[in-house]
């Protein structure tokens, strides 16, 4: 059975794709406009490490970080899903509630604000509803839970848990300080072959913006949106074609001695982490070619789990499609650990069209994406922290699209950034995350559906719900406020309140 028709099934209606095109908004004029209404999709292009980047690291960077690892700094995966425009995030997906969390139902009208949700179908009337699949409660038709269970065994529900904030963004604007790579980063996290990547040319690989205190030019996110950027990573040229993986080694080893030899003996007058640059681009070449000959290893179309086994969690059709070839190629370097943290982004999710319908394809499509990564996290035995926002929200007035591609729910009529938030999804292969049951919702809504802005530090602040994320993240691994501090000085968290209330993880790591 078919959750969404395909375009076959509707041969006079638009491409699934098609932009969308509002009476409420102007002609689309900035780079975020056309994203978040689908016009454009990414730019090509590479970010390197600047040279300043790299100097101003201590004399003893070296040791540090220069040889390539295959698994990275072994810190805990992470994922950001930027969905572009104002997406629908509580009410028609993930259920929040009042002060005591998502059981402390809202009124009729709050959940048809914020969700579209007709009386009879909303958890104030009808509790069963609610279904708590990946620990985080979603509504049972929430086309990001049909997307998610549509890409994942039940393993990797299992071992899935979540928690949700209930917080403000600015509609149809790119400076939202969503974006919390480089605090991640920050904490110690790395990969193999790179810091962050992300499916966009921007400072933080997505569409909204990190907080700007945090940038950091020498870990700079890669563009990464399709398998052959993925491969085009490593170029060992025709050495490992013309040797053997253990020959091309041996060879680039005695390069590395031999270029090592006449550093010393150069009489450089800069200070010595130059020599050491110079020493650790021929120590990265050996690694390169020891660790990554075949660049074919990072190619997510090659990967059984991902496209060739038995049981894929794409099929081909899918895989010709440029949002799962980013998703592939972003969930295989993060995970895998070649890579940090990544940012996928997916524009066109400013879909307030005079339809449900178009909002309910399209987050089937995010969830899809959503479950395809926890689901490769299961299948290789790794952790993975996800964590998915948007720019704004948007609301319904409970007019119903009659289409059946609607679901018997109300039209999204426009921008609403009261309705919005945001969560994180962590998956670990021993057991269940455990959350803390009073902070699985961080902050509230009130009756009519909004945001309590007041409820907490993050309520109204997007820089502050990043913190928070950072913070989240170190508590998967055990860590606290001295872990915080030394990796976001001056956060704002923990100012008015104990940075604890915006925590519901505890450890994953024993």
């Amino acid at each position: 059975m078919k959750l969404f028709r395909d375009r076959h099934d509707r041969p006079n209606e638009p491409e699934r794709r098609e932009p969308l095109f509002h009476l409420d908004h102007p002609r689309p004029r900035t780079r975020r406009e056309f994203l978040g209404q689908g016009f454009i999709a990414g730019l090509g292009m590479v970010a390197s490490p600047s040279l300043f980047g790299l100097l101003r690291k201590s004399g003893n960077a070296h040791a540090q970080a220069c040889s390539l690892t295959a698994g990275g700094s072994g810190r805990i995966p992470f994922i950001c899903m930027d969905l572009a425009g104002g997406a629908n995030m509580v009410g028609g997906n993930v259920l929040g509630g009042g002060p005591g969390g998502h059981l402390t139902f809202l009124s009729d009208q709050g959940y048809e604000r914020q969700g579209g949700l007709p009386a009879a179908s909303n958890p104030n009337q009808d509790p069963t509803v609610i279904d708590t699949t990946f620990g985080l409660p979603f509504h049972n038709d929430s086309p990001f839970l049909l997307g998610m269970l549509s890409k994942t065994t039940q393993p990797t529900r299992d071992g899935t848990n979540g928690i949700l904030f209930c917080a403000r963004s600015l509609n149809d604007t790119q400076n939202n300080m969503h974006n919390p790579m480089y605090g991640i980063a920050a904490t110690g996290s790395s990969g193999g072959l790179l810091t962050l990547i992300g499916t966009e040319p921007t400072d933080s690989g997505g569409n909204s913006i990190n907080p700007a205190m945090w940038f950091n030019p020498a870990i700079r996110p890669t563009k990464i949106d399709r398998p052959s950027d993925a491969t085009g990573l490593v170029d060992t040229g025709r050495l490992v074609q013309m040797l053997d993986t253990e020959g091309a080694d041996a060879v680039m080893a005695a390069v590395e001695r031999l270029s090592d030899a006449k550093v010393d003996k150069m009489e450089i007058t800069e200070e010595l982490i130059v020599t050491d640059l110079v020493r650790c681009a021929y120590e990265q070449s050996t690694d390169l070619v020891s660790i990554y000959g075949d660049p074919t290893s990072l190619d997510p179309r090659l990967d059984p789990f991902i496209a060739t086994g038995a049981t894929p969690i794409f099929d081909a059709n899918e895989l010709g499609q440029s949002k799962f070839q980013k998703t592939s190629a972003v969930m295989k370097l993060v995970i895998d650990g070649h890579a940090g943290a990544g940012t996928i982004e997916f524009g066109g999710y400013d879909y307030h069209n005079g339809t449900r319908a178009t909002g309910e394809r399209r987050d089937f499509e995010a969830g899809q994406a959503m479950g395809a990564c926890l689901e490769y996290a299961q299948l290789t035995g790794r952790e993975l922290c996800l964590y998915v926002f948007t720019d704004g929200a948007l609301d319904s007035n409970g007019q119903i699209d009659n289409d059946p591609d609607g679901r018997g729910k109300g039209i999204w009529q426009g921008d609403n950034s009261s309705v919005s938030g945001a969560f994180m999804l962590v998956y670990s292969p021993t057991a269940r995350p455990v959350v803390d049951p009073a902070k699985q919702q961080i902050g509230h809504y009130r009756p009519d559906g909004s945001a309590e802005t007041g409820a907490t530090e993050i309520s109204n602040s997007p820089e502050s719900l990043a913190e928070a994320v950072v913070a989240n993240y170190l508590a998967l691994h055990g860590e606290g406020d001295a872990e915080l501090d030394a990796a976001i000085p001056n956060h704002r968290i923990g100012s008015a309140a104990p940075v604890q209330d915006v925590v519901g993880f505890t450890s994953i790591r024993g």
